[in-house]
């Protein structure tokens, strides 16, 4: 039998978790009002619903609609992450608190707990978007403007479809007709579906993991851009799937050119399969002239920097260039009022233009 003092503070616990629950529960229903009528006139697909909205909830909740369902309401499964909490909290405390966090999004949404995903997110030291966590599959398809991507809302640290870069995606596949496209660090090759099926000319995606570039591969065939299966190492046609560690592609590459180079790395990475440590803030200007050696002249480059508080180094960089902070052209209408990764469109500057210059 509990003490009255240990049943008192049992109370106090269980009235601010429910407290807590029903405000999580109905800033998630206010937004989903809104966000799902974009998102079904815009043809966004899945969107990002809650993040930290509530600093007593320090969540992350992504919506990802049934395709089936084609936004019924009621359908669908939700994304929930944890960010790690800056003070202690017990392990069963924390369980009981998710649990009511996860039957309040559920009940007031129309959602089953089954298709509401869990995991925890915390500053990654060493790559670890790379890493698997389960082995569970539960895969999904996204459309997102009439594109299909597979997601995995179980297994890993992201799902495998980064939304704050839905606009970069569409600005991609915009620009990409006719061009020679090289994307770096590619993950599961959402950016390189884009520019593929934006009229690209060839498309080259380059990562180092294995299990990423056979993503990348489903998400072609969903699109109808890349039949499968394929055998190792014979990628046919204009779209190479190149297993490599992006530093040293980048290095070696030499005599080969592309009209448009994305470049997105880790903000860190001690990762055993790359040659050397990588820190973006650090090495980000050698890797940036590094690529432009690897374009076109008349080429752009799109570097992102998804590092908090980062600030590209300019007076690093080679001089003739044009160089534009892209930032607030991607933020989509979920992610008003949240961060979004740095984004930039760099581009050498034609002798034109330097001889405009040198004589104004």
């Amino acid at each position: 039998m509990q003490s009255p003092e240990a049943e008192a503070s049992f109370r106090r616990v269980f009235g601010k978790t429910a407290g807590q629950a029903e405000m999580f529960a109905n800033r998630l229903v206010k937004r989903r009002r809104h966000l799902s009528k974009w998102a079904r006139r815009s043809g966004a697909g899945a969107y990002l619903l809650y993040d930290r909205d509530i600093p007593e909830v320090p969540l992350r909740v992504e919506y990802y609609p049934d395709l089936s369902a084609s936004g019924r309401a009621g359908r669908g499964a939700l994304s929930l992450s944890l960010y790690r909490r800056p003070y202690y909290k017990a392990g069963a405390d924390e369980d009981a608190w998710l649990a009511a966090m996860k039957t309040a999004a559920a009940e007031r949404l129309g959602l089953d707990t089954a298709d509401i995903f869990f995991r925890l997110r915390e500053r990654q030291r060493n790559g670890a978007r790379y890493g698997r966590a389960a082995d569970t599959r539960a895969l999904r398809e996204v459309c997102e403007y009439g594109l299909r991507y597979r997601v995995n809302l179980s297994d890993y640290l992201d799902t495998g479809l980064f939304l704050d870069r839905r606009l970069f995606r569409a600005l991609v596949r915009s620009a990409a007709a006719g061009r020679r496209v090289l994307n770096l660090f590619c993950y599961t090759g959402s950016v390189s579906v884009a520019a593929a099926d934006g009229g690209a000319a060839a498309v080259d995606s380059v990562d180092i993991s294995n299990t990423y570039l056979d993503w990348a591969r489903e998400n072609f065939a969903l699109n109808g851009l890349y039949p499968l299966p394929a055998a190792p190492g014979q990628d046919e046609g204009p779209f190479r799937f190149i297993r490599a560690d992006a530093l040293r592609f980048v290095e070696q590459r030499v005599g080969e050119t592309w009209d448009i180079i994305i470049l997105d790395p880790p903000a860190f990475s001690n990762s055993q399969k790359m040659a050397v440590d990588f820190d973006l803030r650090r090495d980000h200007p050698a890797l940036i002239s590094r690529c432009l050696k690897l374009l076109e002249p008349d080429g752009t480059l799109y570097f992102s920097a998804n590092s908090k508080g980062f600030a590209i180094n300019r007076d690093a960089l080679p001089a003739a260039l044009d160089l534009e902070n892209i930032t607030e052209k991607l933020r989509d209408e979920d992610y008003r009022g949240k961060r979004i990764p740095e984004a930039y469109r760099i581009s050498p500057r034609t002798n034109t233009e330097l001889s405009k210059q040198k004589f104004a």
